[in-house]
C-alpha cells in the first residue's frame, strides 16, 4: 500500500494529542462528535445505549494512550484511539465521510504507530468494508460486544507484514 502525495500532505491535518493537552473543551467537542458519528452510522443502537455509553467514552478520551485527531483549522473532524498494536475507535464528522481521512487516520496507524489490530461492530458494514479494503481481514466473530452487550464484534487483523 502506497500513500499518494496529497495524502502525505492531508498527515498535517492529524495532530496526536498528548493527556496533558485533553483539555475539557476538546474532549466534550469529540464526545460531540462520537456522538454525532454514531447516529449516523450505527443504527442498531438504541438511545439509551448512546446514553449508557457516551460516559465511557469520555474516559476512554481522557485515559487511552494514543490519542489522533484531524481538524480541519482549529475544528476536530475525526478522531482515533490506539492501544498497543490496537485501533480502539476510530470516528468522523458525518459532514466528513467520505472524504479520506478515515483512511488517513489507518494508514497513519498502520505505518506510524504500527497497528495490527481493530474491531468492528459487524453492524457497520461501511466501516468493515473501509477496514477490509485497506488490508485487515476477519480472524474472529464475538456474538457480544466487549461490555457483553448483543452487538456482534468482527476481531480484524492486518493481513500483510508492514
Amino acid at each position: 500500500m502506497r500513500i499518494t502525495a496529497a495524502e502525505w500532505k492531508a498527515f498535517g491535518q492529524l495532530r496526536e494529542i498528548s493527556r496533558s493537552e485533553r483539555t475539557e473543551k476538546l474532549v466534550n467537542q469529540l464526545v460531540q462528535l462520537w456522538e454525532s458519528s454514531v447516529r449516523a452510522t450505527h443504527h442498531f443502537l438504541t438511545e439509551q445505549d448512546i446514553q449508557n455509553i457516551r460516559p465511557i467514552v469520555k474516559e476512554v478520551l481522557q485515559t487511552i494512550g494514543i490519542l489522533v485527531v484531524a481538524f480541519e483549522d482549529d475544528t476536530p473532524v475525526g478522531f482515533m484511539c490506539m492501544q498497543g498494536q490496537k485501533i480502539e475507535a476510530l470516528f468522523l464528522a458525518p459532514a466528513y465521510m467520505g472524504k479520506g481521512i478515515g483512511k488517513r487516520l489507518i494508514r497513519l496507524a498502520i505505518y506510524t504507530y504500527k497497528v495490527l489490530y481493530v474491531d468492528v461492530n459487524e453492524q457497520n458494514v461501511k466501516a468493515e468494508s473501509i477496514y477490509r479494503h485497506l488490508g485487515f481481514e476477519t480472524f474472529r466473530r464475538d456474538a457480544v460486544d466487549d461490555q457483553g452487550n448483543p452487538f456482534p464484534i468482527l476481531r480484524m487483523k492486518l493481513n500483510y507484514p508492514l
